[in-house]
């Protein structure tokens, strides 16, 4: 049975490991044969969680929902260092790990709470002179980037076995998770990179009402429709 309208609202969806944000966006285009589909906030291809869909007229929300704070868990592994600051990249440093008690480590995490500026990775999509920084990247080539504003509300360690770290983490728009871990393990003096990254929330929004890929696929156009945030109810309280 064909769609008659075009569908319009939020889609919360849990994004599976090992796809890229817009390969998300790709597959619910396909399923509702709409062109006119976005996302508020990418996710690298590691990590797994919330990444809200924009249908139809939503897509007008982009800039109020990307400014949404966000809450992520992980797991930090110390000792090694990559070149992408997480487990898809290529270890390029390895260092022992020194004697560390959980304390030590919470202490060392609480230095990154608070307002400050953090230089995005080369390993990222932000654009310098119009080419992705991942393109210079993958060419051997670093240049120097821009550090930019960000808020870190909570860093708390959820499981301590080192040289693994799991955490939960509050923080502001923006906020490269795998460079927190990088700097992090700088601070600890071994190295650190990513393991494991999910996105948890963005502001009201959390994975408890999000539909995985795989079971949004089988849906009915009429059992989407339902799942659908309007869009008023989707801004942001401070903008109401």
């Amino acid at each position: 049975m064909e769609q008659k309208k075009d569908l319009e609202g939020i889609l919360l969806i849990d994004k599976p490991t090992g796809m890229t944000s817009h390969d998300v966006v790709d597959q619910v285009r396909r399923k509702l044969r709409m062109k006119r589909i976005g996302h508020a906030g990418t996710l690298d291809p590691m990590a797994t969680g919330l990444l809200i869909i924009l249908v139809g007229k939503a897509t007008k929300l982009s800039q109020y929902l990307t400014s949404l704070d966000k809450t992520y868990s992980g797991t930090i592994k110390l000792g090694e260092t990559t070149n992408t600051q997480d487990a898809d990249g290529e270890v390029t440093s390895t260092k022992p790990v020194p004697q560390l008690s959980e304390a030590d480590a919470r202490a060392v995490m609480e230095t990154f709470v608070g307002d400050q500026y953090q230089t995005p990775p080369m390993f990222s999509a932000v654009k310098i002179n119009g080419q992705r920084l991942y393109k210079m990247a993958r060419k051997g080539q670093e240049v120097e980037r821009e550090p930019r504003f960000i808020r870190v509300s909570r860093f708390d360690i959820t499981r301590f076995e080192s040289p693994e770290i799991d955490f939960s983490l509050d923080c502001s728009k923006g906020t490269y998770v795998r460079t927190l871990a990088n700097d992090f393990g700088e601070k600890i003096g071994c190295g650190a990179h990513l393991t494991a990254l999910r996105r948890d929330a963005s502001d009201q929004f959390n994975t408890s009402k999000a539909v995985e890929l795989d079971r949004f696929k089988e849906m009915e156009i009429p059992e989407i429709e339902s799942i659908l945030i309007p869009g008023h109810e989707a801004m942001p309280q401070n903008l109401l």
